[in-house]
């Protein structure tokens, strides 16, 4: 079981399980006490595991009554009337970005001058990789940030979904208007 955490991952649960070759003896766990010898006697054996983690707080991009809470450089959102375009510069607000450099209490509004998002970020239009621009703490606001990403030079037409992922923890699609 996994249980609790530290980071992003703090208050995470799930679940470890094992896979392969060796899995019946994935279960050996050594003492350091033992010679690492031991542990290497017959060639070893290669363990692969599959982690199942379930965030206390998954990333996940706000919305609005309108829809997701993108904006373009003008502040306009994203929308049917104001569509995102290939290679534009948009900002995103998000949720369960976790742990910012400097540190701050991530209970309490973030400072003035915003900390940056620590643990790694990606932005995928329809399937495409955006380019990260930033990703900081909106100053005011608990666990409230804001991702500014460049659209990839290939995003699609009409509504296409965008995801965002943080620390290998994706959050749920959200779709938005590409011309």
């Amino acid at each position: 079981a996994i249980v609790g955490g530290t980071g992003l991952y703090l208050g995470a649960r799930g679940q470890v399980g094992a896979f392969g070759q060796n899995a019946a003896n994935a279960g050996r766990f050594a003492s350091i006490a033992e010679d690492p010898g031991y542990r290497r006697q017959n060639g070893g054996f290669d363990n692969e595991f599959i982690l199942h983690i379930i965030p206390m707080d998954p990333p996940e991009i706000m919305t609005t009554l309108f829809g997701p809470h993108i904006v373009h450089s003008n502040q306009h959102p994203v929308n049917l009337v104001h569509p995102a375009h290939a290679n534009e510069p948009l900002s995103l607000f998000a949720s369960g970005l976790g742990p910012t450099h400097p540190d701050v209490d991530l209970t309490q509004p973030f400072p003035l001058n915003p900390p940056s998002v620590n643990s790694p970020l990606t932005v995928t239009v329809n399937g495409e990789h955006a380019e990260i621009i930033s990703a900081v703490g909106v100053p005011g606001a608990v666990n409230g940030y804001r991702v500014d990403f460049k659209m990839p030079a290939s995003p699609g037409t009409g509504l296409v979904p965008i995801q965002l992922t943080v620390g290998w923890i994706a959050g749920p699609p959200v779709n938005i208007w590409v011309g």
